[in-house]
């Protein structure tokens, strides 16, 4: 056989047929070869295709009647291939896999027979067929090795006319499978910052790029770039997915918080806090919906890395724990160990429970004295298993008792213990909580010795307290402008004084109370003067009852009866007789 003109060859990609729709009118089984069309034949289990541009019409013809003939024009033989279709019906061609044997131009030569097909599934709207084309694409290039190439075909994908959107979602989807097997870190890099940019913007793979943003932080927070990690995760509003599990969100919030925490953002990770509500790990998960309505968004399940409620629940209180000892507020850590105390895999376990415990009430000592403080103080220590830790109990004790602390005694009891917190859950209790702690003792016995004292000498005050007269002048002060406590001081005599001041109004409104007060004690005490004298009448009544029954005087008792006052036998005597 002759050589054929580069135009008249059919090429064939490794038994991928490579079919191209022509504006003018093609029958079935015609194939565009150059400028010609040719017409594919079985003869003796081999493909004849005959080029009817080169022949007459008559030879055009005679080659369409009688297909097994050779008649006129030029043929080119290609491999074996099955009979085609019935004429009038149209064949739809499968994504045929090309075999690949190392070369790079069968590896092209195969993508574009793919893109081929993938094309006349997506302009045929064949959902299934152009999802299937796309995940063959990138298979093809994992298998081959060529990660630049599928990075430059993910975006072609994604960039063509009228793509579909569940195409995209199983392309990305199947792209992310891969990350993990790349070879090295800067094609793992390249390959999520692809199929970040070519997921960013669709609503339908969203949650594909909240995952790929947060693997991309992880590697950015491995190689010491904290900054950009944490720039990375604030890009995400996960709080806005609808499609996301609650887990699965919470578990984003906390890592972008944490980050935050990391590069010592303190306003911003509070900012990200609050998008989580503390009730939202009081939710029973038995009781949510477990089947969506027709309208709502099917949720995804979580994968399987992502912690349960419980857990993330501990995860949360432990980072604000964190955020909460950088401004040294004692009550808010207070209250996040003990919602960690309340979890039940905590509460259960005494090993776990004990450390917990003890953070709870060194931080309630710490805490300046308000009602929240006082309320969460009582409640603890009626917690029976406070009873295991006796030293706690015997500190919390000290606490609600009104009596004045000695300082440097309590200071000697509890310095082992103060010392062995660096060894518990939380570490150290910081660098200011032995001062906190003194200044706390102080505030006690200050409000101590106000709820016995209404006035008392500034000397005699510093002696109870332990304190110079300077000192002990400061910390009244800074107590009253704190409105912890109501005071005057009169500095030239050297005199206290814990009454309040009231104006004309509450003068007024105590004497009105006073007056009521001393009311109501003149109308008991009549009162119960009337009831012993009423008493005394009846003991009388009854002995002289028994004298007048022996006279004749008294007739009768009849209906009419009233009671009157019979002879000079007792003053009051009241009895019953006809008058």
């Amino acid at each position: 056989m002759s050589s054929l003109p580069q135009r008249d060859v059919l090429h064939v990609c490794a038994g991928a047929a490579a079919v191209v729709q022509s504006p003018n009118t093609v029958r079935d089984g015609d194939v565009r070869v150059g400028d010609g069309l040719e017409s594919r034949h079985e003869r003796g289990g081999v493909r004849v295709a005959k080029n009817w541009s080169t022949m007459s019409p008559r030879n055009s013809t005679l080659a369409r009647a009688n297909p097994g003939v050779e008649v006129g024009g030029r043929e080119h033989i290609s491999s074996t291939a099955p009979p085609p279709p019935p004429p009038g019906r149209r064949r739809r061609l499968p994504a045929i896999r090309p075999t690949m044997e190392g070369n790079s131009n069968n590896l092209d030569a195969a993508i574009e027979s793919l893109l081929n097909v993938e094309k006349q599934m997506r302009l045929a709207g064949d959902v299934a067929g152009t999802r299937k084309a796309a995940i063959d694409i990138v298979e093809l290039c994992y298998k081959a090795g060529a990660w630049k190439t599928l990075n430059d075909q993910i975006v072609l994908i994604s960039k063509r006319r009228g793509q579909l959107k569940q195409a995209i979602t199983a392309m990305v989807q199947k792209a992310m499978e891969y990350i993990d097997l790349t070879p090295d870190m800067d094609t793992r890099i390249e390959l999520i910052k692809t199929l970040s940019s070519v997921s960013a913007g669709k609503i339908y793979v969203e949650i594909e790029r909240a995952r790929l943003i947060k693997r991309l932080a992880k590697i950015k927070e491995e190689q010491g770039q904290i900054d950009e990690a944490a720039d990375l995760m604030q890009e995400v509003a996960v709080e806005t997915f609808g499609s996301m599990a609650k887990t699965e969100k919470i578990a984003f919030i906390l890592e972008q918080v944490r980050l935050c925490l990391d590069r010592q953002d303190y306003v911003r990770a509070q900012i990200l806090s609050r998008k989580i509500s503390a009730r939202v790990f009081d939710a029973d998960p038995s009781k949510e919906k477990k089947k969506p309505k027709e309208g709502d968004n099917i949720v995804q399940e979580a994968p399987a890395e992502i912690p349960s409620l419980l857990e993330l629940k501990r995860i949360y209180y432990e980072l604000m724990i964190r955020y909460y000892s950088h401004n040294n507020d004692y009550l808010e850590i207070c209250r996040s160990y003990k919602s960690i105390y309340e979890i039940p895999s905590i509460k259960e376990d005494p090993v776990k429970w004990i450390p917990v415990l003890r953070k709870i009430c060194w931080y309630l000592v710490l805490a300046p004295h308000d009602p929240m403080q006082s309320s969460l103080l009582n409640a603890t220590l009626e917690d029976k298993n406070l009873s295991e830790i006796p030293n706690f109990r015997l500190l919390l004790k000290q606490l609600v008792t009104m009596e004045v602390i000695q300082w440097t005694s309590l200071w000697e009891f509890f310095n082992d213990e103060f010392e062995n917190e660096k060894n518990f859950l939380g570490g150290a209790l910081g660098a200011k909580a032995k001062e906190d702690l003194k200044l706390r003792i102080i505030e006690h016995n200050i409000l101590v010795v106000s709820k016995y004292y209404s006035r008392i000498t500034l000397k005699r005050l510093a002696d109870l307290l332990c304190l110079s007269l300077q000192e002990a002048e400061k910390h009244l002060s800074d107590m009253v402008n704190s409105k912890s406590l109501i005071a005057k001081i009169d500095r030239p005599m050297g005199v206290v004084c814990f009454r309040t001041a009231q104006d004309s109004n509450g003068i007024l409104n105590s004497w009105a109370s006073n007056l009521e007060k001393l009311l109501d004690l003149v109308e008991k005490s009549c009162h119960q003067i009337h009831k012993e004298t009423m008493i005394h009448k009846a003991v009388l009544c009854l002995a002289c009852y028994g004298q007048i029954l022996q006279s004749q005087d008294v007739k009768l008792f009849s209906a009419q009866a009233t009671p009157v006052c019979f002879g000079n036998s007792c003053a009051g005597c009241l009895v019953l007789t006809t008058v």
